[in-house]
């Protein structure tokens, strides 16, 4: 496991919600056509183009709904893939194959259509020294696979979710009543309960910028929506003393440019809210 989220507990939890959403009191079209009885094989077949992910998921969910399939994994999640290519193949219970199939293709679509963009936007921005950043803009209920594709797809995870960092945000700041009053409440708080998280600051424009640097006690500057000029003089005013981060509107046209200001992080949404998943399909042969 490469992150703290991808615990097998998760990974099960998840699964188990999967499967009752889908199975219900029985998947009734297999256990009305297919004998019991019957074994059979089936491979995943790949359809499309780019970085396959979701595979040493399928292998969770194919044991979870029958610890006998039998499933031997041919490419890797991180593999390059190209139409005509076989992921993996599964034999045993035809059953079985056929219950698993809908929700081990429903996860690695999606999460190859993620890990594929991923990989894109990192190849853009390769040499900068910048790392490209997901977002908490992802599908309930599917966080903690869709930023596990953006770890294959070479991508890093920002926070979690509300609870692991603090991000003062622009109406977090603006409903505080300015950068400062937010940033010493958010101090004030995090001493009172104990807790020792990071803080990172949203920042609009330069003023902003200065009096975050200005308040002090945080890690991370955000950028937001800045023009990459008016990004590189606040890379500049910040010198180095908290990490910056770029956000807002960044595209493949623009990320390039973006690295280039200086800034150590560019986090996109759209590596989760907005990608075209990979075609794929598990065919019996």
């Amino acid at each position: 496991m490469k992150a703290t989220y991808l615990t097998e507990n998760k990974i099960s939890e998840f699964i188990s919600r999967a499967l009752a959403e889908d199975i219900g009191d029985g998947d009734h079209s297999s256990l009305a056509a297919i004998p019991a009885t019957a074994q059979n094989q089936a491979r995943l077949l790949v359809k499309g183009e780019g970085i396959l992910a979701g595979v040493e998921l399928a292998g969770y969910i194919f044991g979870a709904v029958d610890p006998d399939l039998q499933v031997e994994v041919l490419l890797a999640d991180g593999s390059q893939v190209k139409y005509g290519d076989v992921a993996l193949t599964v034999k045993g219970k035809a059953q079985s194959i056929l219950t698993a199939e809908r929700l081990v293709l429903n996860c690695m679509q999606r999460m190859s259509g993620i890990a594929s963009y991923t990989h894109h936007l990192t190849q853009l921005i390769a040499g900068t020294g910048a790392k490209l950043l997901d977002t908490r803009k992802t599908t309930p209920n599917f966080r903690i696979m869709e930023k596990w594709a953006v770890l294959i797809g070479g991508g890093h995870n920002h926070r979690f979710g509300l609870f692991d960092m603090i991000i003062l945000k622009d109406n977090h700041i603006d409903y505080a009543g300015g950068i400062r009053q937010a940033i010493t409440a958010t101090q004030r708080y995090l001493q009172e309960v104990g807790k020792d998280l990071k803080i990172e600051v949203e920042t609009r424009n330069l003023a902003e910028v200065q009096e975050a640097l200005a308040t002090g006690g945080i890690h991370r500057i955000m950028l937001d929506n800045m023009s990459p000029e008016m990004m590189r003089e606040a890379v500049a005013l910040i010198g180095g003393r908290y990490e910056t981060e770029a956000s807002g509107g960044i595209t493949e046209a623009s990320i390039r440019a973006v690295a280039e200001c200086g800034v150590d992080y560019i986090s996109v949404g759209a590596l989760t809210h907005s990608i075209k998943s990979m075609d794929l399909s598990l065919k019996a042969y």
